[in-house]
């Protein structure tokens, strides 16, 4: 039995709280506080490592205020001879496991990060803190039991996702649908096909996905659930609820939904694109997704509370630092540049900020360019009595495009696409637009015409050869069944106002 079953069970709610949530109740200065010290113990496990000593330029900071002066920024170059080889005996601690996320088309396909067992430990219990927060109305309230359903939409291991769920199954023994050890030996398809007809069987209480699929998985088995409905009714165990679902889809004079079969108590999303998609999350499953803002290298940064406004940060995995924009684009044309970077209780509301991190507890990162773009929407929160600063993703701002939290495309595997299409450009500019779904628009002004194909044709043909380079743009479709590929013909006159540069990846939203 975990710590938080234990607890949970003798009642002790007060201790469970404090144990997996209590950072929302921190004072801004007993945020820094815990920042600070578990930074300084970080530059001795960085000062005695090889990575470590590499990373800071034989610099040994005696301070974190020296820390902050003279150690480099970083990006995940500067890692990949060690990560990318598993180079255990490197690093500051050795690692419990690896995992990893989708890499950079066209140059690596996985970006790998250790984890340790400190890691692992503090981000299971952040992320028992998000669901906590995804069913509660108040602060305090633990609306849990062991016996709750949790679907699991999320890739398997060694993918972060998947990691992510024996993270939280660790913290607290949620019956888990599919079941972990038989779910990760199959397709994702088939994983999701189990998952939902053991739900319409026993239950189903807590949903954790990114957005894109839980939009995805929703209107596919709604789809499914209004065709088959009959054979479903006639199961003595979906009975219950397939008659609940019909009965409710009947009164508001519309097809079934899932939200009509299962009342859920709390919704786990994540991904860029979780903004396009909440709204249709709520339509589909009755509840809005809770917002949890993470990266691989540091799993959790942020999360939403039970108001489901801005997200709030903890202090327990990273050092947070904040670059101002103008910064971000001096560094970005001199390396050597050496920014003035805040702290979260320096950060100014209504500010865009390219976050900047360190790892705690032996990971590696250190002052490390994560490429997002966040906003701080206030200092607190207000409603809640929550004293962080609040915030917001804003966007990338490292030459990648995200689609739906699948495929990070660069500006070469673009550029090959287009060049394996046939196109003919004298310049191309790409960027990522938010409608109902998340759109990869790029804008062509052609050399020499276009061979009698219209925009539709050619994004045709590019969408194809997208697929044919990167696995996981193919896996857009074939997983969320979107062609997000839009072209848009320039002619010379147009092309120098409407491209950002030329033949640059444009990242606004």
């Amino acid at each position: 039995m975990t710590q938080a079953v234990e607890l949970l069970k003798q009642g002790r709610k007060k201790e469970l709280w404090q144990m997996c949530c209590g950072f929302i109740d921190l004072s801004i200065d007993q945020f820094m506080s815990i920042q600070k010290r578990l930074l300084s113990e970080q530059i001795e496990l960085l000062r005695g490592s090889e990575l470590g000593r590499r990373i800071m330029r034989g610099i040994e900071p005696s301070s974190v205020e020296e820390f902050r002066e003279r150690i480099p920024l970083t990006t995940y170059a500067d890692y990949m001879p060690y990560l990318q080889d598993h180079r255990e005996d490197a690093l500051p601690e050795k690692p419990l496991l690896w995992m990893h996320c989708v890499g950079k088309s066209g140059e690596y396909k996985y970006k790998w990060v250790p984890v340790t067992e400190r890691v692992y430990k503090e981000a299971g219990k952040l992320i028992f803190a998000a669901v906590v927060f995804s069913t509660c109305n108040k602060r305090g309230e633990i609306d849990l039991k062991e016996t709750n359903k949790f679907l699991h939409a999320l890739a398997p291991p060694p993918f972060a996702t998947g990691m992510m769920a024996h993270m939280v199954e660790d913290v607290f023994e949620f019956a888990l649908i599919p079941d972990l050890d038989l779910s990760e030996r199959m397709r994702f398809v088939d994983k999701m096909q189990l998952g939902l007809d053991t739900a319409l069987s026993k239950g189903l209480d807590l949903l954790g996905a990114m957005t894109s699929m839980l939009v995805k998985i929703g209107e596919q088995y709604g789809e499914e659930i209004n065709k088959k409905r009959l054979s479903k009714v006639l199961n003595p165990k979906r009975f219950p609820r397939m008659i609940k679902g019909i009965l409710k889809s009947k009164f508001a004079g519309r097809p079934m939904l899932p939200k009509d079969i299962w009342s859920v108590k709390g919704i786990l999303g994540g991904g860029a694109d979780t903004g396009i998609y909440r709204e249709r999350v709520k339509q589909l499953w009755g509840k809005y997704p809770l917002d949890v803002y993470g990266c691989t290298e540091n799993i959790i940064i942020a999360t939403q509370t039970w108001d489901y406004e801005g997200m709030t940060f903890n202090p327990y995995l990273s050092f947070l630092e904040f670059m101002p924009m103008a910064d971000y684009y001096m560094w970005q044309a001199n390396p050597d540049y050496m920014p003035k970077l805040l702290m979260l209780d320096e950060v100014e509301p209504d500010q865009n900020y390219v976050l900047v991190i360190t790892s705690f507890h032996g990971a590696p990162f250190t002052r490390y360019v994560i490429g997002d773009m966040i906003k701080i929407t206030s200092l607190r929160n207000d409603n809640l009595d929550i004293d962080i600063p609040q915030m917001v993703f804003g966007r990338r701002v490292d030459g990648l495009i995200d689609i739906a939290g699948f495929a990070r495309l660069t500006e070469k595997i673009i550029g090959q696409a287009i060049a394996k299409a046939g196109i003919a450009c004298e310049s191309w500019s790409a960027k990522k637009e938010s409608r109902e779904t998340p759109v990869l628009h790029i804008y062509i002004t052609p050399q020499n015409g276009t061979n009698g194909m219209d925009e539709k044709e050619i994004a045709r043909v590019i969408h194809a050869e997208l697929r044919k380079l990167d696995s996981d743009y193919a896996d857009v479709e074939s997983l969320l069944g979107l062609k997000p590929l839009e072209v848009t013909l320039l002619k010379r006159s147009d092309s120098a106002s409407t491209a950002t540069t030329e033949q640059k990846i444009a990242t606004t939203v």
